[in-house]
């Protein structure tokens, strides 16, 4: 097994990091929270930064749209609408209660328009419309809601409806809504700026969007707001300062005002004392070493994926990256493959581990050249 080091600082470029246990800087810890259940992401790294309760199953309310917009974005993404696809609008989506858009029985909406109704002004009659529109009806749409759920890590998650109208198992936590905020922003860059809109006019009706942190803080960009009597007021909000990008949910305050200034408190807390750095991204050849038995000498051990890291400010050790990789790496080898690990320490601590991949595909050489290859392969290991 071959191993080296970089030293991050030296070669890649000069950065802090620390930890908790081994910060040079003393942390405070992190704001108590007047709500039930409340986590803080980042958005690249995807790294914890203060969760309470996180885990607890509890009644999203309106946050569930932000499954229903997801889904609507990507039908649009991929081509099977477009954004100025008719939606027809049944008695059933005008009837609903709540919180509406105001579009009317028997009348088709664009897409879009329906998009905003969801994300801004927060309709139900919206959400239905879309629902029915893609799945036939909203129960059957509740089922393609929870695959996706599935499909995104979001395993304490049950969507019974696509609004958030109260019912009974529909659930999720404030860990798997971040998850969620993490694939709206990620998945679909391009529409991730509805969530930002401060105010959407349909039928003359004028309503603004009721995340009021749009107003107070210029870094935040969404997402969604949501309250039953159950749920109590909650928010899912995502705010950019510099290249670092957090999530906060907040869980079950008391008020609009409640959940706007604690969810406040979170990102404050979290850009105040983190940042993220991207160390590596996709592609970076971190090593080239001698590959056996091939028609080419060496091969390129590269980055398989984006590498972030949320690390707290003001401190100045040395982040140190190990490569390992195989003794004797031997033909055929394909590109992707894996072919060795880069570990992220600092000292003995180990703080990440991350496949180093084949840059390319490496063909066997031929009879002669393997022949030739496997007896001195056979003495170098002999003497190694």
């Amino acid at each position: 097994m071959y191993l080296f080091r970089l030293f991050i600082s030296a070669l890649l470029f000069s950065f802090s990091f620390s930890s908790l246990t081994l910060a040079a800087v003393i942390i405070p810890k992190p704001p108590v929270l007047d709500a039930t259940a409340y986590i803080l992401m980042d958005a690249d790294s995807g790294e914890v930064l203060v969760e309470h309760n996180s885990g607890e199953r509890l009644p999203p309310a309106s946050m569930t749209k932000m499954m229903t917009s997801y889904i609507a974005v990507h039908e649009i993404v991929e081509g099977n609408v477009t954004e100025d696809t008719m939606v027809p609008i049944s008695v059933t989506a005008w009837k609903k209660g709540g919180s509406k858009m105001w579009v009317r029985e028997g009348t088709e909406v664009k897409m879009i328009d329906l998009l905003r109704g969801i994300i801004v002004q927060s309709g139900n009659d919206a959400s239905i419309a879309v629902a029915e529109y893609f799945a036939g009806s909203e129960s059957a749409f509740a089922g393609w809601m929870n695959q996706y759920a599935q499909e995104f890590g979001m395993f304490d998650t049950n969507f019974e409806n696509a609004t958030g109208w109260p019912a009974e198992g529909h659930l999720t936590t404030a860990r798997d809504l971040a998850l969620l905020a993490k694939h709206i922003i990620k998945d679909h860059p391009t529409y991730y700026s509805l969530y930002a809109e401060k105010y959407f006019e349909y039928n003359d009706i004028r309503q603004p969007n009721r995340n009021k942190l749009l107003w107070r803080d210029p870094s935040v960009d969404g997402l969604k707001t949501g309250h039953t009597e159950e749920a109590g007021y909650c928010l899912a909000a995502s705010a950019k300062r510099d290249d670092t990008r957090l999530i906060a949910v907040v869980m079950g305050t008391r008020s609009e005002e409640a959940r706007a200034r604690e969810t406040q408190k979170l990102l404050g807390y979290g850009f105040r004392y983190f940042e993220t750095h991207k160390l590596y991204s996709k592609g970076d050849v971190l090593a080239t070493e001698k590959v056996w038995l091939a028609k080419q000498d060496t091969i390129d051990l590269v980055v398989a994926e984006d590498i972030y890291m949320t690390l707290p400010r003001g401190s100045r050790d040395e982040l140190v990256a190990e490569v390992v990789s195989p003794d004797y790496p031997e033909a055929p080898l394909s590109a992707g493959q894996g072919v060795g690990t880069l570990t992220l320490k600092m000292g003995e601590e180990e703080l990440g581990k991350h496949d180093l991949v084949a840059a390319t595909d490496i063909e066997e050489s031929g009879f002669f050249g393997r022949l030739i290859g496997s007896i001195k392969l056979f003495f170098v290991r002999l003497f190694a």
